[in-house]
Parts: structure tokens; sequence; C-alpha cells
């Protein structure tokens, strides 16, 4: 179906379709679409000792690699079709970190880009964290782990010349507040 033009049954013009992604047109208005119409998921994993675990990887779009949080597609495996949102966000952060959790909250459910795309994202918090695998990906991947103190990642991220992922900081915003609602005493300071 690549390059064909179709009309879907609402007001969506499809004019482009790739395997993970078609490009639409809704009243003049161009933008991505997931194929799935599912979401997205992002993990913030967060250590005992504070330390958050970030992933690196190139990404085509901007020619250059970017940090981000662990993250993944929901039902983009064959035979993961079905798969839970938590289900997906186990096992993308084990996939791209090496790391399980004993732990875990949902923080939000919001859109990443909605001038843009059609997908929506939804953050998880990540906690108890286990290293059992190597992490770094699928075969089709290259990924590097950083594991950097909560308080330090703006600053890490500054020194390493800002190429990260919005979504990274506004989803270390949620966690921290979420870990402080909880009252628990090594986040009240």
């Amino acid at each position: 179906m690549r390059g064909r033009y179709m009309v879907e049954q609402n007001d969506v013009k499809i004019v482009w379709k790739g395997r993970h992604l078609s490009m639409a047109d809704r009243d003049g208005w161009e933008f991505a679409i997931r194929n799935t119409r599912k979401p997205s998921v992002g993990i913030v994993a967060i250590m005992d000792d504070h330390r958050v675990v970030l992933v690196e990887q190139y990404r085509p779009p901007v020619k250059g690699k970017v940090i981000e949080l662990p993250a993944g597609l929901v039902g983009d495996l064959a035979g993961s079709e079905n798969e839970s949102l938590l289900e997906c966000a186990k096992r993308e952060l084990y996939e791209e970190t090496g790391y399980s959790a004993t732990t875990w909250t949902e923080l939000i459910r919001a859109y990443s880009s909605p001038g843009l795309t059609d997908e929506s994202i939804v953050l998880f918090l990540a906690e108890g964290l286990t290293k059992s695998g190597r992490g770094g990906g699928d075969a089709g991947e290259d990924i590097a782990i950083h594991e950097v103190q909560l308080d330090q990642v703006v600053q890490w991220l500054s020194d390493r010349g800002g190429r990260a992922d919005l979504k990274l900081l506004a989803a270390l915003h949620l966690a921290e507040n979420e870990l402080r609602k909880r009252g628990t005493e090594q986040w009240a300071n």
C-alpha cells in the first residue's frame, strides 16, 4: 500500500502508508497516524539511589543520537498485537535496558505531538529495579544505557548538547510529583 491514496471510513484520507506510520489528511491538515492505532509507552525507571535509567540511540529524522526514556510501541511485534500497556512497558524496559521492576505506576496518558501525529503515549514509573539482562535493544537497535542522578539530569543533558526528547523532562517531573505525593521520606526534600 505504500504510496497509494485511499479513503478510510471516517473523514481521514490516507495519502501514504508505511510499516508503522501512515500520512493522512483531514480537512487540509496533514499528520501522521500510528498504524496500530495503539499508544506508545514510556518508562521512568528510577533506582533506589535516585538514579534514573535513560537510553541513547540514533534517530534518523534528526541525524543523531538522542537521549530518551526507555519506550516502545504497543502491539508492534508479531504475536504481541494484544499485549497490554503494562506488558509492553515491562518488555521495552527489559529489552532496552536489561532492567526489570517490581513496582509499576501509570503516571499519565497524553498526546506526544498533537499538531503532527495522533500518537498518544502512556508514561509509567518503574521502581524496585533489578538488572538481569544486557539491554541495548533488539537486533536492529544499538542502544546505550545511562544511569544519571535524578537531580543532575538537566545539567547532564545540557553538558551532552541537549539532544533529548522533551517527553523525558515532562515524565521526570510527573515521576517526582508522584513520589512526593506518596510522602516517601526520601523524596520529601
